[in-house]
């Protein structure tokens, strides 16, 4: 089975056996066609594919799923369907292969359960119910201008807005304040007139790409972790908001997993553990688990269409593939 995990920074892909031997694994750039294109989106995967198979007959790969982003959007496209069939094709695959979102890919990666809960925070955020290994309905994941609370994003705009208040207020600007004003003016420095700041914080924000205030939550996990307050508020803030999306779609006695993906949930943040605390508590009964390995996650899924995959041979394959994830454990 061949797997791909295409994301928006890099394209992973991942070769292995039913008996759970890997066999062959890629990497390459970002491969999502929303934010490439579709020609370079394909050569990317290309170039994954024929790394991950060096050594490998291709004839022999039976069934591939690729997880990406945006699935939706590559299946109503002819055009970047047609290119990825191509690339697929180039590296000598005659398998079929299934498109997937990338929430169902991390959940995958993170339990061999049919039925649970994925709860992403990276860049965006979006949590999703899965039942019988599909998304079944999702919660925000609405983009930066509308929704993606307790996201990269979100992170990154609560910190500039604290900053502009402390200016407005002309009071003492707090430790967070001070790391915004000196990653985007270069300088903490408050000019003699604190308005004159406020406007070329706000210049320099909006000239850039709305989504690039993510960039700044580095910042707020930063200033958490020195004990600044401000930005201890904004992370418990965005750990409700993200909780409060997890029970738009989950039943409040659900025993289910819960798996968190993305790097603000799968790193060692006090984002994660405090997401992590909140669903503890709303969820007793539920496994909370980390999202793992997409690549292999994805060819974990090609499994399943195939014939001779029981559900005792699925289990035992995930196990093999993502021992990380076996079993529950805190996450």
């Amino acid at each position: 089975m061949v797997g791909l995990d295409v994301g928006g920074t890099s394209t992973r892909a991942a070769v292995v056996t039913i008996a759970g031997q890997r066999l062959g694994t890629g990497r390459a750039g970002g491969g999502n066609p929303t934010s490439h294109g579709a020609e370079r989106a394909a050569g990317e995967l290309r170039a994954a594919l024929t790394a991950a198979l060096h050594g490998v007959d291709p004839a022999l790969v039976r069934a591939g799923v690729i997880g990406l982003a945006g699935a939706g959007r590559l299946l109503a496209d002819p055009v970047g369907r047609a290119a990825f069939d191509q690339a697929w094709h180039e590296v000598g695959l005659r398998c079929p292969y299934a498109i997937h979102g990338d929430a169902l890919v991390a959940y995958a990666s993170g339990t061999a359960s049919p039925d649970g809960t994925i709860l992403i925070a990276g860049t965006g955020a979006i949590a999703c119910e899965v039942r019988d290994l599909a998304l079944y309905r999702n919660a925000d994941g609405h983009g930066w201008l509308l929704g993606d609370a307790g996201s990269g994003f979100w992170l990154g705009r609560a910190a500039v807005q604290r900053a502009l208040a402390d200016l407005d207020c002309r009071r003492e600007l707090a430790p967070l304040s001070v790391l915004v004003l000196t990653e985007l003016l270069g300088s903490p420095r408050i000019a003699d007139r604190p308005r004159d700041t406020v406007d070329t914080l706000v210049q320099v924000v909006t000239r850039r790409p709305a989504v690039e205030l993510a960039a700044l939550a580095p910042l707020v996990i930063r200033a958490h972790r020195d004990g600044d307050p401000a930005a201890q508020a904004i992370v418990s803030e965005a750990a409700g908001h993200l909780a409060d999306s997890v029970a738009r779609i989950r039943p409040s006695d659900a025993a289910t997993p819960i798996v968190l993906g993305g790097g603000l949930l799968t790193g060692d943040t006090p984002l994660a553990e405090a997401v992590t605390a909140t669903l503890a508590t709303r969820w007793p009964d539920a496994p909370l688990l980390r999202a793992g390995d997409g690549a292999a996650a994805a060819a974990w899924l090609a499994a399943q269409t195939l014939a001779e995959v029981d559900a005792h041979i699925a289990t035992r394959l995930h196990r093999q593939l993502m021992p990380s994830t076996d079993g529950p454990q805190d996450a």
